[in-house]
């Protein structure tokens, strides 16, 4: 382990390799912050660039993108409740309501210091257990991530908040969006309505963009627009009582996200959204997360890096990407002649180690230029919004056109956005339908695939243990919320008929 440390290290400190890291976090850096375009489309559409490149070189640069994304899209779904990328929508939900309050500052900061911590030590784990986490990635199959994927769905009774109903009514309303398309493991077209558009299904980035920033629009302009935030300088730094507040999260985002990010396919999204849920579940200041708390902001970036960061395990080790991104870096590694798996640790070690220890640094020179620019970012947010709104609406119809390269995602976005701001206006809470979105296709493909397996019996879920043991979960986590409440309120009663008749 210290020999190929040491071989990374000298690997990853040539001034050719990191000058491609600073470029590539750079450029993933902008990129993220441009809705619609996304880690993975930042990387296919610069890999050429790296074709004359040495590999790992090339990769550094790529790898850069790739996580320096992430930072991008917090900046964006900060600022201006634009999701760069459909992993950092949770943030919209705190971070947005945080600069609202005049705490942008503090919320990028929070973003940019829980994401290096998850890095630091997300890359430590990929190091150690790269290989005996890949073995037992090994033993996920459909059922697994079903039950994965179920557990997730769990999560919505933690986005419920006051009202169960509307946020059941949010979940089923995403899950049928995501249905829209061919029906995964068949030919059936559903909701198409004979548009071919719509036979790959409604774009979900395309979908988050309008409910988020268009409906965010036209919900100021309902309102007659918010005036801008007049906070001075130092009142957009970080607290020591928020950074107190965000260390707890951030670890266990940290924790949560590397153990999904090692699963292939479960990706980034899904960490962010259960992250977050475990949050309301078990932080002393529970009741504040969704107004604008900085545990709303500290776990769900923290799981992000690190999925991020762990979606490199099974794609290093195994050849199976983790991720959509992952996915285009496969291409890169085929393009350069290499081949992904347990050999390429032992025949290119100065690559694989070289590129692992270049996160930390990549990692490192992000934080350094964007801790201090935090409150020059939220800067921004003092723009009247009559500047800043045609701003937000034309970055929005610009990301849209990128993802689709024709005006009917234009359409989605602006459908989208009417219907966001309706939700906003009547109180719909946007974080289960964001959360059925994401899960859906996973859903059906999980049911089709694991249904075939067990030739139309689901109990086959409770034939594995891991499957089982991770079915029983999410069941608990559906059923103890509502008993305690149950239990609270027969408490409540017996303490009022008790004073009742101490009153008599």
């Amino acid at each position: 382990m210290f020999d190929n440390l040491q071989l990374g290290l000298e690997t990853a400190i040539s001034p050719e390799n990191l000058l491609w890291c600073f470029v590539g976090v750079m450029l993933g850096t902008v990129i993220g912050m441009l809705p619609g375009l996304g880690s993975a489309t930042g990387v296919a559409i610069l890999l050429p660039v790296t074709l004359g490149m040495e590999p790992v070189t090339a990769l550094i640069m790529l790898a850069g993108i790739y996580y320096g994304s992430q930072y991008g899209a917090s900046t964006s779904s900060i600022l201006i409740s634009t999701p760069g990328d459909s992993s950092s929508v949770v943030l919209t939900l705190d971070g947005y309501q945080m600069a609202r309050k005049g705490r942008a500052g503090a919320a990028l900061a929070v973003a940019a210091l829980s994401s290096f911590l998850a890095a630091v030590i997300s890359l430590i784990g990929l190091m150690a257990l790269a290989r005996p986490i890949a073995d037992l990635a090994l033993e996920f199959g459909p059922p697994e991530n079903l039950a994965v994927i179920l557990l997730g769905l769990a999560t919505i009774v933690s986005f419920a908040g006051e009202n169960m109903l509307r946020s059941l009514i949010m979940a089923a309303v995403g899950l049928l969006i995501s249905m829209v398309g061919v029906a995964s493991g068949f030919t059936t077209a559903r909701f198409t309505f004979g548009n071919v558009n719509l036979l790959s299904g409604l774009d979900f980035v395309a979908v988050m963009i309008g409910i988020f920033a268009i409906g965010e629009v036209l919900q100021q302009i309902h309102r007659g627009g918010d005036p801008p935030i007049r906070a001075r300088f130092r009142d957009l730094m970080l607290t020591k009582d928020e950074f107190r507040r965000s260390i707890a999260p951030a670890f266990r985002g940290t924790g949560l996200g590397f153990g999904l990010g090692v699963l292939p396919g479960a990706g980034a999204t899904l960490a962010t959204f259960m992250s977050y849920g475990l949050e309301k579940q078990v932080s002393k200041n529970r009741k504040e997360i969704g107004k604008g708390a900085v545990e709303g902001v500290a776990a769900p970036e923290a799981s992000n890096n690190a999925a991020a960061n762990a979606s490199f395990i099974p794609t290093l080790s195994l050849g199976i990407p983790g991720s959509g991104t992952t996915a285009v870096l496969l291409g890169a590694f085929v393009i350069f002649g290499l081949q992904p798996g347990p050999q390429l640790f032992d025949q290119q070690p100065d690559l694989v180690w070289g590129l692992l220890v270049s996160f930390f640094f990549g990692n490192l020179l992000l934080l350094i230029l964007n801790l201090p620019l935090a409150p020059v970012f939220a800067q921004v947010l003092r723009v009247p919004y009559s500047y800043l709104y045609p701003i937000i609406l034309f970055m929005a119809l610009i990301g849209a056109f990128a993802i689709g390269n024709n005006t009917f995602a234009l359409w989605v976005v602006f459908g989208a956005g009417v219907f966001g701001y309706f939700m906003k206006r009547f109180d719909f809470p946007a974080a289960p339908l964001v959360l059925g979105l994401v899960l859906g296709p996973l859903l059906e493909r999980s049911l089709v695939q694991t249904s075939s397996m067990g030739r139309g019996n689901l109990l086959i879920l409770f034939e594995r243990p891991i499957s089982a043991t991770l079915t029983v979960a999410a069941i608990l986590a559906i059923l103890a919320p509502v008993l305690l409440r149950a239990v609270r309120r027969r408490r409540r009663s017996a303490l009022t008929s008790e004073r009742e008749e101490i009153r008599q």
